[in-house]
């Protein structure tokens, strides 16, 4: 079993939801670097800026998940490249970098997103 990081807690922001992506890194990797188009293996949670309601955790499934940047919403695709490994970013995404605008036809289309990501390997 290796060393994963904690499930981190995300409290409900305050304020009226970002128009642009906001990163934040919580804490700062000292391993590789992710690049964009990399393939990245990361344990994360996801709650709606307006409700702070979990709508998804990796850490729920007891596994991280790995995969190709490119394959992902806008913002994380924006949001984690130049993350290293071991770091711990916030992502804020507005809807156009998420699912889109309200009516897209995804249960989160409209919606501002707040992800915490842990990154623990990029190849």
């Amino acid at each position: 079993m290796t060393n994963q990081p904690a499930k981190p807690e995300i409290d409900a922001p305050d304020g009226p939801a970002p128009t642009e992506l906001v990163i934040t890194d919580m804490v700062v990797g000292e391993g590789a670097e992710a690049v964009p188009g990399a393939k990245v293996k990361v344990h994360y949670v996801g709650v709606e800026h307006d409700t702070g309601e979990e709508f998804d955790a990796s850490y729920n499934r007891g596994a991280p998940i790995e995969f190709p940047l490119r394959g992902l919403i806008q913002g994380w695709q924006d949001g984690i490249p130049g993350m290293k490994v071991g770091g711990r970013r916030q992502l804020v995404i507005p809807p156009l970098l998420a699912y889109g605008p309200v009516g897209g036809g995804h249960k989160l289309s409209g919606k501002t997103l707040v992800f915490v990501i842990d990154l623990l390997a990029v190849s």
